[in-house]
C-alpha cells in the first residue's frame, strides 16, 4: 500500500489524481490540502477517508471543522496545516498541485521529511530549483514530475542513462490564440482566454497557456529537471497536443511520448513510480489520426516566452520576479482589472526594473515575490 499525501487537492491536478487513486486501490490518500473550498474538500475527506485535511484560509477551515466533528479527521489551516500535511509521517509520496510560489516551502519540507514528489507545481523548480534539486539528491528523494511535457520526457530517458541529450524538444499546443497578431491579441477577453482547445485546466494555468507564459515556465522547469542548460530546451508548436514532448541526442535520434491530452497518464505514472498499469480513457487510435503538425513559436506576438527565456538566462532571482510578475498579473486580468495584452508588458517592465541576485536563499527568494508585487501595485 503506497501512502499519498495531496496537496491542491480540489484543483485541476489535485481531483484527476483522486481519481487515479479511485482506479488503484493500493493507493491511499492520508493527507489532503486546498484553498478555501469546503464543500469539495469535505466530500474528498469523507470519501477517502485521510489522517488530515487542511485550507489555507482559516475560517473555512474552522467551517470544516464543524462539517466534520462526526470524523477523527484533524483539520488545520494555513502553512502550518500545508506544512503537516507535506511531511506526515505516513505519507510515502507528496503530490504537490498547489497552484503558485506558495508550493516552495511544503515541497522543501517533504524532502527533508524523505518524501518522494510528484511535482506538479512548476513554481517550484522556476523559482528555487538550485535549492530543490541539490536537497532532493542529499536526501535521496525521487522528483517525479507530473506535468504532461515534464512526465514526457521523463518517460523518453527512462533506459537512456549515460547517453548525451543533443536537446530537449517541448512540445505545446500553442493555446487558443495561435495564430494571432498582437493587434488581435488586443481585442482578446477574459472568456476568450479561458477557451483551450485541447486541454480542461485551472483558470491560473489556461491563462498562462494562452499567452505562453506556461510554456517559459516549463523551459525553466525542464533546465532543473534534466540537468541541461536553458537554451538545450527548445519549444516546438504542436497543434493537436499528441506529441507530448521529445528528446534529441547527439546521434540525432528522437524518442517522443504520445498519447491523448489526458493528465491522468502522467499522474499515475508518477505515482506508481514508473509502473505501467491498465487505465480507464480514450487511447490513442493510429487510424483515425490524420496528421501531426509542427511549427516554430510566435515569440514576437507572444513575448511571454521570449521572456521566459531571458528569465531563464539571467538566473539567479530574475525567474522569480518574472513568475511573480505574472501570479500577479493573471489574478488582476481574471478580475478583469486589467487589458490581455497588460500581462506581458507587467512581467518585461518589471524585470527591466529588477537588479538581479545571485543564488538566493529561500528567505530571498520570498522576497523578491514580495518586492515584485510591490512594485507592480504602485505603478497599475
Amino acid at each position: 500500500m503506497k501512502k499519498i499525501s495531496v496537496l491542491g487537492s480540489t484543483g485541476s491536478i489535485g481531483t484527476q489524481t483522486l481519481e487515479v487513486v479511485r482506479e488503484n486501490p493500493d493507493l491511499k490518500v492520508i493527507a489532503l490540502s486546498a484553498g478555501k473550498n469546503v464543500k469539495l474538500l469535505e466530500a474528498q475527506a469523507r470519501e477517502f477517508g485521510p489522517e488530515l485535511v487542511s485550507l489555507q484560509d482559516e475560517e473555512a477551515a474552522k467551517e470544516l471543522a464543524v462539517r466534520l466533528a462526526d470524523t477523527d479527521i484533524r483539520v488545520l489551516s494555513g502553512m502550518d496545516g500545508l506544512l503537516e500535511a507535506a511531511t506526515l509521517q505516513e505519507a510515502d509520496t507528496v503530490v504537490t498541485a498547489v497552484v503558485g510560489m506558495i508550493g516552495i516551502r511544503p515541497t522543501i519540507a517533504a524532502i527533508q521529511a524523505g518524501k518522494d514528489i510528484a511535482l506538479a507545481n512548476k513554481e517550484t523548480l522556476v523559482t528555487a530549483g538550485h535549492l530543490i534539486m541539490p536537497l532532493a539528491k542529499d536526501k535521496r528523494v525521487r522528483i517525479l514530475p507530473v506535468d504532461s511535457e515534464h512526465s514526457a520526457i521523463f518517460q523518453c530517458l527512462r533506459g537512456e542513462e549515460g547517453n548525451r541529450i543533443s536537446k530537449i524538444l517541448l512540445t505545446a499546443s500553442g493555446g487558443p490564440f495561435r495564430g494571432r497578431t498582437r493587434e488581435e491579441l488586443g481585442r482578446v477577453g477574459l472568456e476568450d482566454a479561458l477557451k483551450h482547445p485541447n486541454w480542461a485546466m485551472g483558470h491560473k494555468i489556461t491563462i498562462d497557456s494562452s499567452t505562453m507564459v506556461n510554456k517559459g515556465l516549463e523551459v525553466m522547469e525542464a533546465r532543473w529537471l534534466f540537468g541541461v542548460g536553458v537554451d538545450d530546451v527548445q519549444v516546438v508548436i504542436q497543434p493537436q497536443s499528441i506529441i507530448h514532448s521529445m528528446v534529441q541526442f547527439e546521434d540525432g535520434a528522437v524518442m517522443a511520448q504520445l498519447g491523448v491530452p489526458d493528465m491522468k497518464l502522467p499522474i499515475q505514472y508518477a505515482l506508481l513510480h514508473t509502473k505501467r498499469r491498465p487505465m480507464e480513457g480514450e487511447k490513442l487510435d493510429f487510424w483515425s489520426l490524420k496528421s501531426l503538425d509542427f511549427e516554430a513559436p510566435d515569440f514576437e506576438n507572444f513575448p511571454g516566452l521570449f521572456l521566459a527565456y531571458e528569465a531563464g538566462r539571467a538566473g539567479g532571482t530574475m525567474p522569480t520576479v518574472f513568475n511573480a510578475a505574472n501570479e500577479w498579473a493573471v489574478a488582476a486580468f481574471l478580475r478583469k482589472e486589467i487589458s490581455y495584452l497588460a500581462i506581458t508588458d507587467i512581467i518585461g517592465e518589471t524585470m527591466a526594473h529588477h537588479k538581479k541576485k545571485e543564488a538566493p536563499g529561500l528567505e530571498e527568494i520570498l522576497q523578491t515575490e514580495a518586492e515584485t508585487y510591490r512594485y507592480i501595485k504602485d505603478r497599475w
